[in-house]
């Protein structure tokens, strides 16, 4: 079965968004963007809501940007390779690659996980807010940044109930940032 794997940037006090909506924060050096590379590789399907899949597409080019670096062309085209489902009410359409999705969330993704193949890769604190409220998320990714934010977009939402975690990877990088791979328990 196929898992939803929710993995965000995020500084040290829990933000993925600076107050301004930025993201100019997160230390994405070569070190870090080669394993964002893998990671990328892996995935089957990226899950969006329109924002994220909005600020995404900056991929769709960025393999022919002569500014772009080796390792940034190459991420560009693993996520050009992975097929989108876009969560939204309000967009209208969707690019190459990419399929909008207005129905029933959770009907949506018991169907993908029973499907053949890779993992999927969730994005975006406000459809995983509505993920993890359908309780349809296994593995949580956190690449903590050494930053304190002091406010912004969480990402993670209140809880009604905790939800609990096993750690199973950590790795940390020469920039200080450390990614922590966790699955549910229960």
């Amino acid at each position: 079965m196929r898992k939803v794997i929710y993995l965000m940037n995020v500084s040290l006090d829990g933000f993925v968004e600076d107050r301004d909506g930025g993201l100019g924060w997160a230390l994405v050096d070569e070190e870090f963007h080669r394993f964002a590379n893998e990671w990328e590789a892996k995935m089957g399907l990226h899950l969006y809501g329109r924002r994220l899949y909005e600020t995404m597409r900056y991929w769709e080019t960025a393999d022919s940007n002569p500014a772009s670096t080796p390792w940034e062309i190459e991420f560009a085209r693993h996520w050009q390779a992975t097929p989108t489902i876009v969560f939204s009410r309000t967009l209208e359409s969707v690019g190459k690659g990419a399929r909008l999705v207005r129905g029933d969330i959770a009907d949506e993704i018991a169907r993908l996980k029973a499907e053949p193949g890779p993992d999927m890769d969730l994005g975006g604190p406000d459809l995983a807010a509505t993920f993890m409220r359908l309780d349809l998320i296994d593995e949580y990714h956190v690449c903590v940044h050494p930053i304190l934010l002091g406010g912004g977009k969480p990402m993670f939402p209140e809880l009604v109930a905790p939800v609990n975690l096993r750690l199973i990877e950590t790795r940390t990088f020469g920039s200080g940032v450390v990614w922590m791979r966790y699955e549910r328990v229960g």
